[in-house]
């Protein structure tokens, strides 16, 4: 379980901001950012990697903590006074079709329905007074642009600086996709890929293809740390483990 970080006394939220929490419209301060351990030796790795400032790849079974840890420590950077990085961007492919544009409203709109997982992960993160001190610090985390949520479709001409990229689900991307993705990292940003290949929507084999020409690419990037999360680390619920190494055992 997650070992809660002392608060600094009684002090309200907003009281002894920095130069950094002062530029945003509406500032945050890491007064009520628990800490969280590693409870496997994966999700070790994936925190020492992360702090020797490596681009990640997490990947691996699911229930595994690998996109709680990434957006976790990516949090508590955005919010370092010391810290380049200004803002999380989590990209995902919103549709397995990728027919975003059938859908209602702007790229925040369309992503509205994707992004209640990580509310809940960021909501297990912070010791908030009540529930509605949690719904105003969220809001503010999405209104001063700290979080955002992306799909492929609204990437392209962007280049992404003083950033940390968060690419989720990647295995439901194709190779064009994620080099595209990867090609909009700008100064003083790190990108990290979360995901399960054996849970890929795609169905061609050409972009199933895609992704392990992909990985070769990274593999051979030394400033990439690649981690692969398996059976034993399952960490999200007795059920949810004992499921997927029955799945696993029928290989099904």
């Amino acid at each position: 379980m997650p070992k809660k970080r002392k608060n600094n006394g009684d002090q309200p939220i907003g009281v002894g901001l920095t130069a950094k929490q002062m530029k945003r419209k509406k500032p945050i301060n890491n007064d009520f950012l628990i800490d969280i351990e590693p409870l496997t030796d994966n999700q070790q790795r994936l925190f020492d990697s992360y702090a020797d400032d490596k681009q990640l790849v997490a990947y691996g079974a699911a229930g595994t903590g690998k996109t709680f840890i990434t957006l976790y420590n990516a949090i508590k950077d955005v919010l370092d006074e010391n810290s380049p990085y200004q803002k999380i961007y989590i990209v995902r492919s919103l549709v397995a079709t990728r027919e975003i544009g059938f859908l209602p409203g702007d790229h925040e709109d369309k992503s509205s329905l994707y992004q209640i997982p990580y509310k809940n992960m960021v909501k297990y993160m912070f010791e908030m007074p009540t529930d509605a001190d949690f719904e105003m610090l969220y809001g503010n985390l999405k209104t001063q642009g700290t979080i955002s949520f992306w799909s492929t479709s609204f990437l392209r001409g962007t280049t992404l600086d003083n950033a940390i990229v968060i690419v989720d689900e990647f295995q439901n991307l194709n190779f064009h996709e994620l080099d595209s993705i990867i090609t909009r990292v700008g100064e003083n940003t790190r990108i990290a890929f979360c995901g399960d290949a054996t849970q890929t929507d795609l169905t061609k084999t050409n972009e199933r293809n895609g992704i392990v020409d992909f990985m070769s690419i990274l593999r051979a990037m030394p400033s990439f740390d690649i981690i692969e999360f398996g059976l034993d680390d399952i960490v999200r619920s007795g059920l949810c483990k004992e499921y997927l190494v029955a799945k696993n055992e029928l290989k099904l």
